[in-house]
């Protein structure tokens, strides 16, 4: 009775493994900051009405901000905006960047700037 060799491979084919990706892995590997929305008492009550609850809010209110609401909330002695963006929505680097900006123009432009290291 003869015996039955078979060949075997030096080594087998690897399986590629398929996992659903988990939300908050891809976060972390994308190296972006979540956005934070505050919430309605934790929001910005901007004196012409308007009521900004993300990075996001404030960036499209910039964008049609008149300089005498711009002027209400941002002075020499403080910056309504930045406080709020550094204490609710926790964003130190933008804030410090919006206590520079003197114009809705020039706080438009850095809050565009930190936007990008957000996951939109």
């Amino acid at each position: 009775m003869q015996k039955k060799v078979t060949a075997t491979p030096k080594k087998a084919a690897a399986k590629k493994a398929v996992s659903k990706k988990n939300p908050t892995e891809a976060k972390k590997k994308s190296g972006k900051k979540t956005l934070l929305i505050a919430n309605n008492q934790q929001s910005f009550w901007v004196n012409n009405g308007q009521i900004l609850n993300s990075l996001l809010a404030l960036e499209t209110a910039l964008q049609v901000m008149t300089k005498d609401t711009f002027s209400y909330h941002v002075a020499k002695d403080r910056n309504d905006f930045a406080q709020w963006v550094e204490y609710v929505l926790v964003d130190a680097a933008c804030a410090a960047d919006l206590r520079k900006a003197k114009t809705p123009s020039a706080a438009k432009t850095v809050v565009v700037k930190h936007l990008k290291t957000y996951q939109l």
